[in-house]
């Protein structure tokens, strides 16, 4: 549960809740729970259906009002008064964050209590809403309501901007806020990221293979964001360029110069039928969210017979390995224990290649037949019923048609769809597919010029991988600062991306490739088109460390940018022009 917030003897906020998270209330002492989220606002959220069931179970009260976030009416708040003057206390509300819940708090208590007493109490408790001041002003004085769509303008907010916005507390966002700061320390920069903890996905396989403490891949989000920044703990919700403003969940407007947009990618759980509901249960599982990959390894051990399926959907997927090293891994461990004979591996990709660099391709497929493996190609999961262990597959034929086939499984590992967070998707920066639509080597949008995109949620057609982001973070960094000091981007990436292929405990096939499949190793030896124990120990000892300790902290170890050639400004241009003609009138004397 995250931290619960208490502004009122009767009422205590607090971010998202779990159905497990509604037990620990009850035992707290609550007896009422009111969800202000509406339902599949981001992905992993419980449904208010299931958030009800739990609070049943455990004898509490559960009220739903769902709030948009940013867009808080003078009806939802009528609606919070409402629902407190008919429950029993003390009440827990919750929201993505909290920040809404407080919010509706603080916006109905304005009747009463002066603004000053309650941006008191909601700073005290960590929310910082001085956005709301006009409202809160308003309701107290009682002249009116204030606005009543829920949206504040910017007239009303005073001058909260910065030199440089990053939409995303992730390996995209902390790699480029340092490497911004490293180059000019002066820069007033905002980074807007509402979780409190801070994840080194890359690591999430080998739990799954019980080869890496889960321990090892969290931190606290404060340790990892540089101290120079302005933490900005709330969650973006729209953006408006046209006024170089970013819209957080309170309604707040966050001015910008420049803005990086990489909020990271959405595993949208939801796009296959009956999966989220048998996630982490009934053989079902993913490594693909932290708190399943120690259930894969639960699976893999347990395994002795029967059938396991591997999937991949669609693409783009953050490290489009991992649905690969899933299968490789767990095989491994089977054949060690001497029970892989026993137990039919399936690979179901909805791709037509097993990796898109042929180059790695012939590695691969020596463990794929080492393994005894079936491929599966245009094979796309689309419905799993856990307790039946069946899952559907939808699988195009040579003619262009589609199949539904139904398998049975007794283990299944998935990984799930995925696009750009909604917010993102609603906004005015994306592609027609739904991405931030930026040139593909500077990295800077096609169409707002002081705004740049990198990591998963941008358009660039390169490997989604912490590798990518390496690379990409100073070439944002580069190209900001000169849109910042009215020049044009420099800074070009080359699409490099890495992907570290575990095919057995203590070998790795290293991929490391361009734009275009290129091959762009970075050693001159070994051949890591081939199987390396290097590898392996670069994936297991030197990367988190090149992670957390290099990357997130601005130390750009072989990720300098390339630069296109000095364009000379006009001015320079014009005294180059005086120079030559002053020299040409000297030599012709």
């Amino acid at each position: 549960m995250d931290t619960v917030v208490r502004l009122t003897p009767f009422l205590s906020v607090s971010g998202q809740l779990s159905e497990t998270d509604v037990g620990i209330a009850g035992a707290r002492g609550f007896h009422t729970i009111i969800n202000s989220r509406p339902d599949s606002e981001t992905e992993g959220q419980p449904t208010s259906a299931a958030m009800e069931a739990a609070a049943r179970r455990h004898g509490l009260e559960y009220r739903y009002l769902p709030v948009i976030s940013g867009k808080i009416t003078d009806s939802d708040v009528e609606a919070f008064g409402k629902i407190l003057s008919e429950v029993r206390g003390p009440v827990l509300a919750y929201c993505r964050t909290g920040t809404r819940s407080t919010s509706l708090w603080a916006l109905h208590s304005a009747r009463q209590l002066d603004p000053d007493a309650v941006l008191k109490v909601c700073t005290e408790g960590g929310y910082h809403l001085d956005a709301l001041r006009p409202r809160l002003e308003a309701r107290w004085t009682g002249e009116g309501t204030g606005v009543g769509d829920g949206t504040i303008g910017s007239a009303a907010l005073g001058p909260r901007g910065y030199d440089v916005v990053i939409v995303g507390g992730g390996a995209a966002g902390i790699a480029t806020a340092s490497s911004l700061l490293k180059r000019r320390p002066s820069l007033a920069i905002a980074v807007i990221e509402p979780s409190d903890k801070h994840y080194y996905q890359a690591g999430w396989t080998l739990v799954g293979a019980g080869l890496f403490d889960r321990r090892r891949t969290e931190r606290p989000m404060a340790q990892v964001m540089p101290s120079r920044v302005t933490w900005l703990r709330s969650m973006a919700t729209a953006f408006e360029p046209e006024h170089h403003q970013v819209v957080l969940e309170d309604g707040t407007r966050v001015r910008y110069r420049a803005l990086v947009v990489c909020p990271g990618i959405r595993l949208n759980w939801d796009g296959i039928e009956g999966l989220r509901e048998t996630l982490g249960r009934n053989g079902v599982t993913s490594n693909y969210m932290f708190d399943l990959a120690p259930y894969t390894q639960h699976l893999v051990q347990g395994l002795r017979g029967g059938k396991a399926l591997f999937t991949q959907p669609p693409m783009p997927i953050k490290c489009a390995g991992a649905p690969q090293k899933a299968l490789y891994l767990s095989c491994d461990q089977w054949q060690r224990r001497g029970v892989l004979s026993d137990i039919d591996v399936e690979f179901n990709t909805a791709g037509a290649v097993l990796f898109g660099v042929p180059d790695y391709v012939p590695a691969l497929m020596s463990y794929v037949e080492r393994y005894k493996a079936k491929l599966c190609f245009s094979s796309t999961l689309v419905a799993v019923d856990g307790p039946a262990h069946k899952a559907w597959f939808d699988i195009k034929q040579a003619d262009g048609s589609v199949q539904r086939v139904e398998k049975d499984f007794d283990m299944i590992h998935v990984c799930p769809p995925q696009t750009a967070p909604e917010f993102v998707r609603n906004s005015p920066l994306v592609d027609a597919t739904g991405w931030v639509e930026v040139s593909p080597e500077t990295l800077q949008h096609t169409r707002y010029g002081n705004i740049f995109g990198l990591g998963d949620a941008c358009s660039a057609p390169n490997a989604k991988t912490a590798a990518a982001v390496r690379k990409q973070a100073p070439v944002v960094a580069e190209n900001v600062i000169g849109v910042l000091d009215g020049k044009g981007p420099r800074s070009l990436y080359d699409g490099y991306g890495s992907c570290p292929l575990v095919v057995e405990k203590g070998k790795v096939v290293l991929a490391e490739f361009l734009y275009g499949g290129k091959l762009a190793p970075s050693l001159p030896f070994p051949d890591f088109t081939k199987p390396q124990w290097l590898g392996w120990f670069m994936k297991t000892q030197m990367f988190p460390v090149l992670y957390f300790d290099l990357m997130l902290k601005g130390h750009e170890w072989m990720a300098t940018p390339k630069r296109l050639p000095h364009q000379p400004t006009a001015q320079e241009a014009a005294a180059a022009c005086n120079f030559d003609s002053v020299h040409s009138q000297k030599r012709t004397r």
